[in-house]
C-alpha cells in the first residue's frame, strides 16, 4: 500500500458528503448549528449552501465589526428576518444563543441561521438551554475517503494510493492538497502550534501551551491505547489526574481527540471499563509524532494504531445520529477494535494493518460474547472476501472504502 509518491496538487473544492444532511435540516428546523474543528471546512460549505439562498448574509463573529452587528439593542435579527443568516465562529459569542430563542420563537419558518462553530462541548452546552427544540446539530468532519476517492479510484491500486494519501496527510483540504508531502507536513506542524498558541485560548481554556502541547505528544504516543489518567499525570511531573483530565476534556471538545468508550454487555466476564483515545485526524497525529513521509510511517511502531484509528473515524463519519459506537475487550483476552449498534442490529470491525489479515481467537470469541449480526476485518486491500468460518453471523474482510455497505448491510 504505502509508496513515495505525492501525488498532484488540486486546488478545487471536494463535495462534501454532508452537504444534503444540512440542506434537508435548514428545510425542516429553523436553525442548525454545524459543528467542526479548525480548517475543516466549514466556512467553505456554508457558502455552497448561502448560494442557492437569495440575499444570504454571512457574519464572521472573530471579526469586532460584525460582532458589534449583533450587540444587544441593535435590531440586526429582526431586521433581516427574511434572509438566512450564517453566524461563522458563534462560540466567540455565546449570548446570541439567548437572542436567537426570542426570534425563532417570533418568526418559526425553517431556515433562519446557520451557525458554525469550533468546539463541541460549549456549543452544545450554550444552545442546549436556549436552542432546545430549535436547532438540529450536524458535525463535519475532515476528508473521508468517500469524499477524496474519484469514480477512476474506486477500486485496486488507484484506491490504495488514494487510502494512502489521506491516510499519511490526513483530511484537513490544505493538508490534502499540498502539493508534496513535506508542504503538507509543515502544514500540519504549524497548525498543531497555532491552535495551542491561539486558538484554543481563544475558547477559554488557559492551559500554557508548552503543557498542553507535552500533553497532545503524550496521547499522540498512546494513540488507541487504555486512557490512564493516573500514569499520565505522574509523566507530566506529578499533576493531578484530574487535571489530566481537563486536558482531555479541552481537547475532545475542540474536536482534536477523539475518546472511545467501552461497550458493554451483561455476560458475567470482567470488562474493561477504561476509554481508548485517539487523535482523531491521522495526519494531525503523524505531525505530533514527527512521521513527515510514508518510509517513516511504514517501519514506525505506531503504524498499525494510526491505521486503526484512521479506520475508526472512517466508520463515525459514517454513523447516522443515535448510533453507539465503542470498543469491546475482556481481562481473559477477548477484544473487537469497534462495536457499532444500529437499533437492535450490531455490527462489529476488527482493524488489520495488513494485506492478508488474520483474526485472533480473542476476536472470534467477542463476536460470540456480543452476538453481532456482521463482523467485518477492515484493512488495506484492493479487493474484499469473505471469511470462512462455521459461525453464526456473516465475516468478511473489506478495504475501507467498502464501510458505508458495511454499515447499510
Amino acid at each position: 500500500m504505502i509508496s513515495s509518491a505525492d501525488g498532484d496538487f488540486r486546488s478545487f473544492e471536494f463535495p462534501r458528503a454532508l452537504t444534503g444532511a444540512v440542506k434537508d435540516q435548514l428545510a425542516f428546523s429553523p436553525a442548525v448549528v454545524l459543528l467542526g474543528p479548525r480548517q475543516v471546512g466549514k466556512t467553505t460549505l456554508a457558502r455552497h449552501i448561502a448560494a442557492v439562498h437569495p440575499n444570504a448574509i454571512s457574519l464572521d463573529l472573530q471579526l469586532p465589526g460584525d460582532r458589534e452587528k449583533l450587540s444587544e439593542g441593535s435590531g440586526f435579527l429582526q431586521t433581516h428576518r427574511d434572509k438566512l443568516l450564517v453566524l461563522d465562529e458563534v462560540q466567540y459569542v455565546p449570548q446570541v444563543f439567548s437572542q436567537l430563542r426570542p426570534e425563532i420563537d417570533a418568526l418559526r419558518r425553517p431556515g433562519r441561521y446557520l451557525l458554525l462553530g469550533s468546539a463541541s462541548g460549549r456549543l452544545l452546552q450554550q444552545s442546549s438551554e436556549s436552542l432546545a427544540g430549535r436547532a438540529s446539530y450536524l458535525e463535519l468532519t475532515p476528508l473521508q475517503v468517500g469524499e477524496v476517492m474519484s469514480d477512476s479510484a474506486g477500486t485496486g491500486d488507484a484506491a490504495l494510493q488514494t487510502l494512502q494519501k489521506l491516510w499519511l496527510r490526513g483530511g484537513y483540504p490544505v493538508s490534502y492538497t499540498a502539493p508534496t508531502d513535506a508542504l503538507s507536513f509543515s502544514w500540519r506542524t504549524d497548525f498543531v502550534a497555532t491552535f495551542l498558541n491561539r486558538d484554543i485560548r481563544e475558547l477559554g481554556v488557559n492551559v500554557p501551551a508548552q503543557t498542553l502541547h507535552r500533553f497532545w505528544r503524550m496521547t499522540a504516543h498512546l494513540h488507541g491505547s487504555l486512557f490512564n489518567a493516573s500514569n499520565l499525570a505522574a509523566s507530566l511531573g506529578g499533576i493531578s489526574h484530574t487535571t489530566v483530565a481537563r486536558y482531555l476534556d479541552a481537547l475532545t471538545d475542540t474536536m482534536m481527540l477523539r475518546r472511545l468508550e467501552p461497550h458493554f454487555v451483561n455476560i458475567g466476564k470482567r470488562l474493561v471499563k477504561s476509554p481508548k483515545v485517539y487523535v482523531r485526524d491521522s495526519g494531525l497525529l503523524h505531525a505530533l509524532l514527527n512521521l513527515p513521509d510514508v518510509d517513516s510511517l511504514s517501519g514506525h511502531p505506531m503504524a498499525g494504531p494510526s491505521w486503526e484509528g484512521f479506520v475508526i473515524e472512517q466508520i463515525c463519519a459514517l454513523l447516522p445520529k443515535g448510533a453507539d459506537v465503542g470498543f469491546y475487550r475482556t481481562a481473559a483476552g477477548a477484544e473487537l477494535d469497534v462495536v457499532v449498534e444500529l437499533g437492535s442490529k450490531k455490527v462489529g470491525f476488527e482493524i488489520k494493518f495488513s494485506s492478508a489479515p488474520k483474526p485472533t481467537r480473542g476476536f472470534w470469541q467477542a463476536c460470540a460474547d456480543i452476538r453481532l449480526d456482521h463482523a467485518y476485518v477492515v484493512a488495506p486491500v484492493a479487493q474484499g472476501w469473505p471469511l470462512t468460518a462455521e459461525q453464526p453471523f456473516s465475516v468478511d474482510v473489506i478495504s475501507p472504502t467498502q464501510l458505508p455497505w458495511a454499515l447499510a448491510r
